[in-house]
């Protein structure tokens, strides 16, 4: 016959392995639910606007674009990002979206004397609104192909 305490520290062993997993089942129906991931608020428009424009120093224009554009959601009375859609819009050739950023910037701007003294920005509207009308001149010159589909359909 074997010792008692044998036994006991059998059963002693048995139970310390067995009651672990009984009470992390247990834990399982008392533990609170993983708490909902917050959503996602953006930014203030200036700070959004200010690192559009860290980007664009760097020409990060996809980036710049999407902090600008950020910025206006959040804001759209905010007139810098407006500015910065603008020289983002003409550094990657979108000439009318630049004409109408840079126009909603002169718009948002406080004051007349601010939108006057924005020489910049009627420069950059003036030189674009050039480049469309070239553009649309140049397109209007050039001869249109000839209708194909008529002239090989038997009569």
């Amino acid at each position: 016959m074997r010792p008692a305490w044998t036994i006991v520290a059998v059963i002693v062993i048995w139970a310390g392995f067995a009651a672990p997993a009984a009470l992390a089942q247990d834990d399982d129906v008392w533990r609170d639910p993983e708490p909902e991931a917050e959503p996602y608020v953006p930014p203030p428009a200036w700070k959004s606007a200010e690192v559009g424009d860290f980007y664009l120093r760097r020409k990060k224009y996809r980036a710049a674009l999407s902090r600008y554009k950020e910025a206006v959601k959040v804001d759209p009375y905010y007139a810098p990002a407006y500015l910065g859609l603008g020289k983002v819009y003409e550094r990657i050739g979108l000439k009318e979206k630049a004409l109408e950023s840079y126009h909603e910037y002169l718009d948002l701007l406080p004051s007349t004397k601010q939108a006057e003294e924005a020489k910049e920005v009627h420069e950059a509207i003036a030189r674009l609104e050039r480049k469309l009308k070239k553009s649309k001149r140049s397109r209007g010159t050039q001869p249109s192909p000839p209708d194909t589909a008529s002239s090989s359909s038997p009569h």
